[in-house]
């Protein structure tokens, strides 16, 4: 755990702490691979003095991957379906998502450190006007390397993990529909995340790593 850890680590916190902005939503956005997954039935040799059986299995259909993003403050949800996750799916996502909400001056936005997250995307996806345009409209704040479970994404993945997901689904038309729907559900209930873990909580619990990149961070312990 790096001072850069650290760094990241507080600009979160801090973040997930700061009342409700319209004018500068903050939204926490991840994808997800999914697999599609169908049944397959095979007959097995009869054997003599026994009744007729049948094996089930299952067989790759192939993958897709869904894009997620949740506003906490809110519980609103937007998701796409999509066959390959791209610097493509990624800008086109985020152009949606900034449509989403016209009246916001500015979308602060919590992700990870995959290769196709950041401002680089818009400028091979768009044209370089549309790309600036994009860049001034939204904020990137990166989870710490490693540090996945800061983003809140990762509790509604977990949760569509055990709701939507766990079961076979042999095609991308009917996950997409039953995704969607999943997030439409939750996003019309208002469904939303109350984060606990603060900024005073880190410097007490993780005490540790702390002093061991400043040691006056013992006081905090």
């Amino acid at each position: 755990m790096t001072a850069e850890f650290i760094a990241r680590l507080e600009i979160i916190l801090r973040l997930y702490v700061l009342p409700y902005d319209e004018q500068y939503p903050v939204i926490c956005f991840d994808e997800r691979p999914c697999f599609l997954i169908g049944d397959t039935v095979e007959g097995l040799d009869m054997q003599a003095g026994q009744v007729a059986k049948e094996n089930y299995a299952y067989s790759k259909h192939g993958s897709c991957c869904v894009l997620a993003a949740i506003e906490p403050l809110t519980g609103q949800r937007f998701a796409h379906i999509r066959v390959k996750r791209r610097k493509q799916e990624f800008a086109l996502f985020m152009q949606e998502l900034v449509q989403h909400y016209p009246k916001a001056k500015r979308l602060r936005i919590v992700l990870d450190n995959l290769n196709t997250h950041g401002y680089h995307s818009f400028y091979e996806v768009f044209d370089a006007e549309t790309a600036a345009l994009l860049t001034q409209k939204v904020e990137f704040i990166f989870t710490p390397k490693n540090a996945s479970w800061l983003n809140m994404i990762e509790i509604e993945f977990s949760v569509l993990s055990r709701q939507c997901l766990n079961r076979r689904i042999p095609c991308i038309k009917k996950l997409e529909k039953q995704v969607l729907t999943f997030f439409k559900e939750r996003s019309g209930k208002g469904i939303k995340i109350n984060w606990q873990f603060t900024q005073e909580q880190a410097r007490q619990k993780l005490n540790r790593r702390y002093s061991e990149v400043n040691a006056s961070n013992t006081k905090y312990k």
